[in-house]
């Protein structure tokens, strides 16, 4: 017999985030378990709910679920532009919405490569899919290690 399990695993590469699935097998009768996962990297929670994936000196940064269902719905999210710099702590986005106006830090130091333009008509799409769709900006040349770790 051949069960299946699927679990899921964030992942993403930095032109466009999704989740994948990871597929599990497991063969009862040989007590056998062969396990196939897609993405090592580690995605990092700060204590203020952002989230950064990194990838060698890039770093794709949003907000984690809890915060995006804290805030409620989201109406506008104010972006950076292309070339900015940040460095470790600062706030590099705000993000309204019908609750109240919050800002958001990066962990890690860098510079905006790419901004979430969608984010500008949907900005909805923070909370359908926080830690995937929903990203906000894109850095590179950053420490590689959130602030902290």
């Amino acid at each position: 017999r051949l069960r299946q399990f699927y679990f899921f695993s964030i992942s993403s590469s930095f032109s466009n985030m999704f989740s994948r699935v990871v597929q599990c097998s497991l063969r009862s009768q040989a007590r056998m378990i062969s396990f196939t996962a897609t993405r090592l990297a580690p995605v990092y929670y700060a204590k203020s709910h952002e989230w950064v994936d990194i990838e060698g000196d890039k770093a794709t940064l949003g907000i984690s679920d809890f915060a995006q269902k804290e805030l409620g719905d989201v109406v506008y999210v104010d972006l950076p532009e292309v070339g900015t710099q940040f460095t470790a702590g600062s706030a590099f986005a705000a993000v309204e919405s019908v609750k109240a106006t919050d800002e958001i830090y990066t962990p890690v130091a860098g510079t905006v490569e790419e901004v979430n333009t969608t984010l500008g008509d949907e900005p909805e799409l923070v909370n359908k899919e926080p830690e995937s769709g929903g990203w906000v900006i894109k850095l590179s040349g950053g420490s590689g290690v959130p602030e902290g770790r």
